[in-house]
């Protein structure tokens, strides 16, 4: 597939961004480290994590420490909440306690439960009224307004398509839609027809989301209108994969993350621990490291040994005695990795 991006970067929803493939915001796992690895890996932009406007609201630390940081654009802000006026005052306090974003998103696409029966996420579905105030609230920030959504299920009032018009209509610039209703949360396969007849009627405005693994996946919402596409659990079950989707879509890419060596991976590895560790200190560092290690060593051999020993690790040393063994006997070629689990994971 060749690139027709221009030189400068193509815009978005009123962001300028280096290519399509964009990193989603995900729960407890898009946090700066990670942020920061998937820009090293290529992505076009990234999302924050949800949010809270009530926690931004209330001053607290946890919640604080989730907006963006300085060198990260572009990136985008995602607030979630359930009422207007306090959206638009999260937003002000997140502009003077962070940095600036490229963009700010609404999330009414989280179909958990105890989001949904708060009245916030995927249930705005339900609330057009209250949807379109919240857009409303935040436009007058001057940043480009965004909205994260589903599909139109049950028991909302309008179609997909039409609870779009309503929140481009109070001025959202970009809504990125995921191709499951909130009550298929994220079973079976999303709906890419149903994803692709929104985009058709508000061409370049609509960001592709569900199931995106293979440049296939990224190519076939391209093609049915999509501006870009987010890339969510395969980019965590393989986070080589990023690389190898904007090569597909004609966007080259650095050698190390195209073909990376064990001691490249190794090295991939580290730089996120260090950088977690910096974040939520050592111990957390290990424990969220661990969602991180198939998608790392995906494919090679004594994958398996590693994960079962790093899932028992609680420091740095500990896990960079566990990789670097694990490097040296698999460039001398043999199987032994200091465990039972010494087949390909």
């Amino acid at each position: 597939m060749k690139n027709t991006t221009p030189p400068g970067g193509q815009e978005v929803g009123g962001v300028t961004v280096a290519n399509p493939l964009w990193l989603a915001p995900l729960a407890e796992i898009s946090v700066p480290a990670v942020r920061a690895l998937f820009r090293r890996m290529g992505v076009g932009l990234t999302h924050t994590e949800m949010v809270s406007s009530s926690g931004l609201c209330h001053g607290n630390r946890a919640t604080l420490a989730m907006l963006p940081r300085r060198g990260e654009a572009p990136v985008v802000l995602q607030l979630f909440g359930d009422e207007a006026e306090e959206m638009g005052r999260s937003l002000e306090i997140a502009l003077i306690r962070g940095e600036r974003p490229q963009a700010v998103q609404i999330n009414m696409a989280c179909p958990v439960r105890k989001v949904f029966r708060r009245g916030e996420g995927a249930r705005l579905l339900e609330r057009p009224p209250v949807a379109e105030a919240m857009v409303r609230a935040l436009v007058p920030f001057g940043l480009p307004v965004w909205v994260k959504t589903r599909l139109a299920g049950r028991g909302c009032p309008l179609s997909t398509g039409d609870f779009c018009e309503v929140l481009f209509s109070a001025g959202a610039s970009c809504v990125a839609l995921h191709g499951r209703t909130a009550a298929q949360m994220y079973e079976g396969t999303g709906d890419r027809d149903a994803v692709g007849a929104v985009a058709a009627r508000f061409p370049g405005r609509i960001v592709g989301s569900g199931d995106v693994y293979a440049p296939e996946d990224v190519q076939d919402y391209l093609s049915r209108g999509c501006a870009a596409v987010l890339l969510a659990r395969g980019g965590v079950r393989d986070v080589y994969s990023t690389p190898k989707i904007l090569q597909a879509l004609g966007y080259g890419g650095a050698p190390e993350v195209l073909n990376p060596t064990p001691a490249q991976r190794v090295a991939t590895l580290m730089n996120l621990a260090d950088d977690m560790a910096e974040e939520v200190g050592e111990r957390g560092a290990m424990i969220l490291l661990r969602r991180f290690l198939s998608g790392i060593f995906k494919g090679l051999p004594g994958a398996t040994f590693l994960r079962r020993s790093i899932g028992t690790v609680t420091d740095r040393p500990s896990l960079e005695s566990v990789v670097r063994r694990w490097e040296q006997v698999l460039v001398e070629g043999g199987t032994d990795h200091g465990g039972s689990g010494t087949v390909a994971g």
